[in-house]
């Protein structure tokens, strides 16, 4: 799964309707990746923490506390790639995530409840780079 492959299963999973924790988004993707090979959820999750690990940016998330700043930044993700495009060229723009506590701190354990479904295992995850 390259980047443009991660971002186009966020668009087709993201709900018509709104989703403020991005609970409905996560169910979509979980049952995506569950439904194909286990490769994919592994590539799925790189590209989730090279996402996350893009906007791991002093700028960002000076004010918020680690977890607050992890889960903001699963926000940004979840509200699929323009908007997480237009946080990338604006820091200003990731001002809303921070300030209006949106996360989407489920998005984090997509990969690894995908894993454990398709293999009965909890997995170890170990990514390129830590959320």
């Amino acid at each position: 799964m390259d980047e443009n492959a991660f971002w186009q299963l966020i668009e087709d999973c993201k709900p018509m309707t709104p989703d403020p924790d991005a609970e409905q988004l996560v169910a979509a993707l979980t049952s995506r990746l569950v439904a194909g090979p286990l490769g994919t959820v592994k590539q799925f999750a790189e590209q989730l923490s090279w996402a996350l690990y893009r906007l791991d940016r002093r700028e960002y998330g000076h004010s918020l506390s680690g977890d607050a700043f992890l889960y903001t930044r699963a926000g940004v993700v979840a509200a699929g790639r323009e908007t997480y495009d237009r946080v990338l060229r604006d820091p200003a723009e990731f001002v809303p995530f921070a300030t209006g506590n949106v996360w989407a701190d489920s998005l984090l354990y997509v990969p690894d409840r995908a894993y454990e479904h398709i293999t009965g295992e909890e997995w170890g995850r170990r990514t390129r780079y830590s959320y």
